[in-house]
């Protein structure tokens, strides 16, 4: 298909974005996203919040929200701007962090729970509804907007990037996928953010790019957002005389990110109205919790800027003389964040595992450990063991794969709201600095962190379409495995260790598949199967085909995998088939796994299903 245009669409923790690219002229553009700003108030921003109301049935009259492209329906949820400003006021109808739940472990995506903890029952929404009704917002702003410069663009003539954290597995990767086709773009293609954001980075510099960057160099992309922290490496090498780019480690997902900040404001502020002699109540509290994040992102956005009033409203008859007023000053938005999430640790200082109660408040499995610092310490350990595991790998980065005992970037490109703030940014730059000895890492800027993403993705979607441009070599982020049970005389008390077999290596390719040969399974027709499935950041040296001999203790489990496999011609029912492991990484970024019959062609499709244990 010949796309006119590419689309990058940054579906954000926090905020979320939209960017255009024209395949003739190259240039990227924001497109700013018409959103209710007020009842009966619509305006443009360049994002949009990914915060979703749910209105009471009477709580505004009819037709208070109109939008360009649809009536205002009684009770429908609203999205954006107001929806996180008057969300504020009233907590237990908002939803925010929506992606994180994604990717929540323990909780069906698909499961209407949010609100969490909320009490409003029948109108609750699911994470995955809640993303799908995000991206359809995007699509229909984008289309309004088109339509109001007279442009005559479809979504059939675009090439449609959607970003994703490196962090998220290939289930979240999935339902983002899927929740973007129920919103009409279609089949999208997937990239990561922290790959989005040096896309951007390159665009920006233009041509200079290449005079910013040498071989031998790391970059570290640290992009912390409103509910992730996701850490990348891409080494630059030389080859035939042009500079190659890899990218050679992902971090694990790790929930700490802007909530996180605004909830330990929150607690804070809190401690500072007690000290006053003033308590709120635990509706308060939320509602103190999303105005700290209101104030932390403007006074990060605005150095000048010394305090932000807060007030807390109650619901009580007298609304002006319930409410609780405080602020937040600069020396303590700065101490919180700066010696709380980014304190001066050691290499050695690794994440502690110890829960911590505080961080758990929203119901998602936060990090235990709120300090960045550790949790970069690790991802640069990990990342050397990475590197390690594999001869291809080592080979590229040649001497720093040996000189320390963790990989040491040389350079750091940031994203994130987060790092508006210059103290942040040179917090994180001198933390790299002294566990270097001295070494210097410098900072590649001039760019915008909350649009870069978008901005990334368009730029990349347009060097797909033209097949021209520059490419990070990425692939799979992690390998990904396949329980085996262990055949071995029953032991009392003893349960034999699973076994793994690895069906993905780190690093496969889009548009590539892989048929595991030698390791053939046995599936039973009109009967489900299950496996368990498992992966790793850094086992980047397993084969195709390769046994993990302890999968518990070696990898980390993710999901169940299962398989229905119907009647089989001239295979009496109830009778084994033998089949092999096919893994196909799709042109669009999607993991598909399928058991192929061993005597023909036919296969199966393998479903990913969600842990909730």
């Amino acid at each position: 298909m010949n796309h006119r245009f590419s689309l990058g669409i940054d579906l954000g923790t926090s905020n979320s974005a939209i960017a255009i690219s024209e395949v003739e002229s190259g240039q990227i553009e924001v497109i700013e996203l018409t959103q209710v700003l007020a009842p009966n108030r619509i305006g443009d921003k360049p994002t949009l919040p990914s915060a979703l109301y749910i209105p009471h049935p009477d709580e505004f009259p009819e037709g208070a929200f109109p939008l360009p492209w649809r009536a205002a329906d009684r009770g429908e949820p609203i999205m954006g701007h107001f929806a996180l400003n008057h969300g504020a006021l009233v907590p237990d109808r908002l939803i925010t962090s929506a992606k994180s739940w994604l990717s929540n472990p323990h909780v069906d995506p698909r499961q209407a729970v949010l609100p969490w903890k909320s009490e409003i029952g029948e109108q609750k929404l699911s994470a995955f509804d809640c993303s799908r009704r995000y991206l359809e917002h995007i699509r229909e702003s984008f289309r309004y907007a088109m339509l109001s410069r007279g442009w005559d663009m479809a979504l059939a003539d675009a090439e449609v990037v959607l970003t994703v954290p490196a962090s998220f597995d290939d289930i979240a990767r999935n339902l983002t996928a899927e929740a973007a086709e129920a919103a009409g773009l279609g089949k999208v293609v997937l990239l990561e953010e922290p790959l989005a954001a040096f896309y951007a980075w390159t665009a920006q510099a233009g041509k200079d790019w290449r005079a910013l960057v040498r071989p031998g160099d790391i970059v570290l992309v640290c992009d912390i957002g409103g509910g992730t922290a996701d850490f990348s490496l891409i080494a630059i090498s030389e080859k035939d005389g042009l500079l190659d780019l890899n990218r050679v480690s992902v971090g694990e997902h790790i929930l700490l990110g802007g909530d996180n900040m605004d909830l330990a404001l929150a607690y804070t502020l809190r401690a500072k109205l007690e000290a006053d002699g003033r308590s709120i109540s635990n509706t308060q509290f939320l509602a103190l919790t999303h105005s700290a994040g209101k104030a932390k992102v403007a006074m990060l956005e605005d150095d000048a800027m010394a305090e932000f009033p807060i007030a807390v409203p109650s619901r009580g008859s007298s609304l002006f003389g319930a409410t609780v007023s405080t602020k937040l000053d600069r020396q303590t938005l700065e101490q919180v964040i700066l010696e709380g999430f980014f304190a001066r640790t050691g290499i050695e200082d690794l994440p502690q595992k110890t829960r911590r109660a505080g961080l758990q408040e929203f119901g998602l499995p936060y990090a235990s450990d709120p300090v960045v610092s550790k949790h970069l310490a690790r991802f640069l350990t990990r990342s050397l063991e990475n590197v390690q595991s594999s001869e291809t790998l080592r080979a590229l980065i040649g001497e720093r794969a040996r000189s320390k005992p963790f990989l040491t970037p040389t350079a750091v490109l940031f994203n994130g709201g987060v790092f508006k703030a210059a103290p942040i940014r040179r917090r994180v730059l001198e933390l790299l600095e002294s566990w270097n000895e001295g070494g210097s890492v410098r900072e590649l800027a001039g760019y915008q962190p909350d649009l870069a993403v978008a901005k990334g993705a368009s730029f990349y979607g347009r060097n797909r379409i033209t097949g021209k441009g520059i490419r990070v070599k990425a692939g799979a982020s992690r390998s990904y495995y396949i329980g085996i049970e262990t055949s071995m005389p029953a032991v009392p008390g003893f349960a034999p260790p699973l076994k793994a077999l690895c069906v993905v290596p780190q690093g496969m390719e889009e548009g590539s598949e892989i048929l595991i040969e030698g390791r053939d399974l046995a599936l039973v027709t009109g009967q489900p199967a299950e496996f368990r499935f498992f992966s790793s950041e850094v086992r980047s040296g397993d084969a195709p085909g390769q046994i993990i001999p302890d999968a518990e203790r070696e990898l980390l489990e993710i999901s169940l995998l299962e398989v229905d496999l119907p009647a089989v011609e001239d295979i009496p029912a109830g009778q084994p088939v033998p089949v092999k492991i096919n893994a196909v990484v799709t042109e669009l970024g999607n993991l598909e796994l399928w058991m192929k019959h061993a005597k023909s062609d036919r296969r199966w499709k393998v479903e990913f299903q969600v842990r909730t244990e």
